[in-house]
């Protein structure tokens, strides 16, 4: 065992002590007012549950954007609750939905409201957000810990110096200032300590979309000297700035989870399933160590110019796509979901079918657009984007909703054309709309893979394996809303080829 590792329990034994000697002298019960502050207005839960969740084929998940939850790296969204939940939504056969808020209040009202199904922060279970919300089985049990600065000379001193300068014993945080988030179970523990120590703890509470970490930067920063941590979240963070110090425990370990709402009895009870066999996989322990024990890897990820917590670039080529998306007219951070999915950035990328480079060119646009160098980045993207302009007055005249003619030009991007003129006309001769694309158009471009429909006399080109476009428009626009969340767009002329709602 660690001597951090003895200390740590020690320090641990301290709290517990105070816990018990002061429990039956100093219990106070939450009003139902205070239980409001802390979980927002009593909104009414909407009747949504997961037969509604399935018909609607998306999973709405809230999450707040951090380190280890939800983040962007190299144009690939990333993060431990954010994996967990894509499993989840794999398991349960629907898209995944993610909006972000740091504003836990904000975040409890969406889940009654029905503007999302999930809350999947990192929630300590306690027993007043019970009493409003329902939890998951459990993914982890921690202790909470104060959050503060060592000296500034601390690489200079010796162990016992800087020790000297910290709080070690919870009885000295009496007469301290803490901040925490609005909302959090962060304040609830530090009045229980107030009344335990016998001594008021001056507890902000930041209101808004503050998260923990933006906390522990203020802490590192100098803007104040306290805060409150969930351990694991803690320790990743000292990882990122050596200069604070977490281990000073102030609670028991909690259970942490998350949140439904209290009706969604089939959403929690399959939920509750999932996680129960999640925990038992090895799956489970390589995402948790990814963000929680790889400290050194997740450190370099965080740290990344190429991380949306940077918020520095998304990729290498990010001004070769900013000024190339002008010529389009079009908000780069599409541009830049389209590049991602044809080749990630890498500008060597060869598909086995042989397209080619950045935008994956094929053959036929390297001759139409005289391109040299098919690996050169500038060359290749300066024909990709001409290949999309081609596309979007190709199909400006059938499709006069600008929102609706991109998916058509994605579409062709990837299969061509001609096979979506074919689901078109198949639209048509069945019923369905052969100017709308979703549940119209990309239906009958997936049956294109059976012979009643490839076969039929309408059908020009014949077979298509049609999930794949329809796939490759959908993760094109679903990770563009992604990239929307995190990074801020230039101004878009009015007249522009769009920002869509991607959803």
């Amino acid at each position: 065992m660690t001597a951090t590792r003895i200390r740590r329990i020690c320090r641990l034994c301290i709290v517990t002590f105070f816990i018990c000697f002061t429990a039956l002298n100093c219990r106070r019960e939450k009003s139902s007012d205070m239980v409001r502050a802390e979980v927002g207005p009593d909104i009414p839960a909407v009747d949504f549950d997961l037969d509604k969740i399935r018909e609607r084929g998306s999973l709405i998940a809230v999450v707040d954007n951090s380190t280890t939850g939800y983040f962007i790296y190299r144009g690939k969204p990333i993060g431990y609750e954010y994996e967990l939940l894509s499993r989840l939504a794999d398991y349960l056969k629907v898209e995944l939905d993610v909006q972000i808020t740091a504003d836990i209040q904000g975040a409890f009202n969406m889940l009654n409201s029905g503007n999302a199904d999930i809350m999947a922060y990192h929630l300590a279970v306690t027993k007043e957000r019970s009493e409003r919300f329902a939890f998951t089985e459990p993914h982890n049990n921690v202790s909470q810990v104060l959050v503060q600065r060592k000296p500034e000379n601390w690489r200079q001193l010796k162990l016992h110096e800087i020790e000297e300068t910290l709080i070690r014993n919870p009885i000295d945080l009496g007469g301290k200032t803490v901040y925490v988030r609005k909302g959090s179970s962060f304040t609830d523990r530090l009045n229980n300590l107030s009344d335990e120590i016998g001594e008021n703890i001056n507890v902000v509470e930041v209101k808004g979309a503050v998260d923990t970490e933006m906390l522990i930067r203020d802490v590192l920063d100098g803007k104040i000297d306290y805060t409150v941590a969930d351990e694991d979240v803690a320790l990743i963070n000292e990882s990122y700035y050596p200069s604070i110090d977490v281990e000073t425990p102030i609670s028991f370990p909690q259970k942490i989870a998350w949140a439904v709402r209290k009706n969604a009895t089939d959403l929690k009870s399959v939920v509750d399933d999932w996680l129960v066999d999640m925990k038992k996989s090895p799956d489970f322990y390589v995402i948790y160590n990814r963000y929680f024990k790889s400290r050194k890897s997740q450190n370099i990820r965080v740290k990344s110019a190429y991380s949306s917590w940077s918020k520095e670039k998304i990729s290498p080529y990010d001004d070769l796509i900013k000024e190339a998306s002008e010529m389009l007219e079009m908000d780069w951070l599409l541009l830049t979901s389209i590049i991602f999915q044809e080749s990630k950035f890498d500008p060597k990328s060869e598909s086995w079918v042989g397209a080619q480079g950045l935008m994956q060119l094929t053959t036929n646009v390297v001759e139409e657009y005289e391109v040299d160098d098919v690996f050169d980045p500038e060359e290749n993207v300066k024909a990709g984007v001409e290949h999309l302009r081609w596309l979007m007055d190709y199909w400006e005249d059938d499709i006069s909703d600008k929102e609706e003619r991109i998916k058509f030009v994605l579409g062709s991007y990837n299969v061509g054309q001609g096979h979506v003129r074919d689901a078109m006309k198949l639209a048509k001769k069945f019923g369905s709309d052969p100017f709308k694309w979703d549940d119209n158009v990309a239906e009958y471009l997936v049956l294109k893979s059976k012979p009643q429909y490839y076969k039929d006399p309408v059908v020009t080109y014949g077979y298509c394996r049609g999930e794949e476009p329809v796939k490759y428009v959908r993760e094109i626009l679903h990770r563009y809303d992604q990239y929307l969340q995190f990074y801020r767009s230039p101004e878009i002329p009015n007249d522009s080829t769009f920002v869509i709602d991607s959803k």
